[in-house]
């Protein structure tokens, strides 16, 4: 049986006890999702977006997808599910350490674990509960975020197929959520693969910070295949914030798809220090005039770990901003990828883009791919885009040493200078020294970055 058959026996054998499995509209989508999945595959370097990175070898791994309730599969189960369940709590304890106000849910091997989450007390017209309940409870707001089964690429649908938990987040016309929204997502059994999926709703006017920590207390190989779902309303402002640090031996896959009506503002940070190979799709289209975006990112890779970010923003409509900076740290023989696509439809005009990629190579077997492009169909538009790979300025290098400081000293303030760059833009106090103590913690004398935040 080919990998590819193993997941659609998998998945004919759950799909009756997935959340939601009553639902005809849900049903539907999950079988062609499924089915686009068989006829597809993993992506390969054949597929124009998977150009630098292959899933090929994904057929030869074996990754289950977990019963639905916790502690299937009889004493055994029930066995490794109290594991899982304990490994996750110390994890989460030491995340939580420091954090001030929040709302808090919490998954263990894709699955809402209610005696870990701490969701507080929400702003009226807020919802924030896991999609397996809001499956039980709230179908149609489900059926109305959930998306198709054609959306996205094949481990998207594969998302699709197996979907029935992750957090379901509807913020009512106006409402503003100070504290951030955390959502917690712990890969703690060795071979078990988890298909989150997460929406997210902003009605008109309505604000939220909402903060996706990825971590890892597995022995061996897991698998997250994610997909986050952002409708943000007219005048809406969310801020967005991805970290992942899972282990050395995780695969991490994951798409975050925003639709933004007039007038929206969208910030959205992915931070990817984790994984031994780390994919995010990350889109955004403007359905409404004025819409602003920001999507940065910070990646470090080390080792052989690979990590590929690959972005889309489609300007459908006039005077739309966007702003895209990402940057790579890049150590031994790691491979870091960004691919950004920047689209402005006839008619947008007034649009102002600026795309950028910089990757810093501390290791000569290091390997940087950056491709940025601009689609240009409207007229009266500002847009520009650019990309450097490079190692550490001699000249910046000569200056430091000459004020008496030595040469590892030198190399890591530069490091982290570079890095610093990236983290500035994250707006939250809270939020950015958290991803700077993620980088401190990766990159050797990570004290002076402290001393410089």
């Amino acid at each position: 049986m080919s990998g590819i058959d193993a997941w659609v026996e998998a998945w004919r054998a759950q799909a009756a006890s997935l959340p939601g499995a009553g639902l005809p509209w849900l049903a539907a989508i999950r079988q062609r999702a499924i089915d686009r999945f068989a006829a597809e595959g993993w992506p390969t370097n054949r597929f124009g977006n998977w150009r630098h990175t292959s899933l090929a070898f994904l057929d030869d791994e074996s990754f289950a997808p977990l019963p639905q309730t916790q502690g299937g599969g009889g004493s055994a189960g029930r066995a490794a599910a109290a594991d899982a369940l304990a490994s996750a709590r110390a994890a989460l304890e030491l995340l939580r350490q420091g954090e001030g106000e929040g709302h808090w849910l919490v998954f263990v091997d894709g699955r809402h674990v209610p005696e870990l989450s701490a969701v507080g007390a929400l702003p009226a017209g807020v919802q924030l509960q896991s999609l397996s309940e809001a499956l039980a409870g709230q179908p149609e707001q489900v059926e109305a975020a959930f998306g198709g089964a054609e959306a996205g690429e094949s481990p998207a649908a594969l998302n699709a197929a197996f979907a029935g938990d992750g957090a379901f987040i509807r913020i009512a016309r106006g409402a503003v959520v100070e504290s951030p929204i955390h959502l917690v997502f712990i890969a703690a059994t060795s071979g078990a693969a988890s298909h989150p999926r997460n929406l997210i709703v902003a009605d008109a006017g309505a604000q939220a910070t909402i903060v996706e920590h990825w971590f890892g207390t597995a022995a061996s190989a897991t698998l997250s295949n994610a997909v986050t779902r952002i409708d943000a309303g007219a005048d809406s402002k969310i801020s967005h914030l991805k970290v992942q640090q899972e282990l050395g031996h995780a695969i991490h896959l994951a798409a975050i798809d925003a639709v933004q009506a007039r007038g929206s503002v969208l910030d959205s940070h992915s931070l990817s220090f984790g994984a031994r190979l780390a994919r995010n799709d990350i889109g955004t289209r403007f359905d409404g005039e004025g819409c602003e975006v920001l999507l940065n990112g910070l990646y470090h890779v080390d080792g052989k770990r690979h990590v590929d970010h690959h972005t889309q923003i489609v300007h459908a409509q006039p005077r739309g901003q966007s702003r895209e900076f990402y940057r790579g740290i890049l150590d031994d023989s790691s491979r870091g990828v960004f691919s950004g696509r920047i689209l402005v439809a006839p008619g947008a005009a007034r649009t102002d883009a600026i795309q950028r990629s910089d990757s810093l190579l501390l290791s000569a077997r290091a390997e940087a791919d950056s491709r940025p492009e601009l689609e240009i169909y409207a007229d009266d538009v500002k847009c520009a885009h650019g990309a450097t790979v490079g190692q550490i300025d001699e000249a910046s290098l000569f200056y430091l040493r000459s004020r008496g400081i030595d040469e590892a000293r030198a190399r890591n303030l530069l490091t982290y200078a570079f890095a610093s760059t990236a983290l500035a833009r994250i707006g939250l106090a809270p939020l950015r020294r958290r991803a700077e103590a993620a980088i401190r913690a990766r990159l050797p004398g990570g004290e002076l970055m402290e001393a410089m935040s």
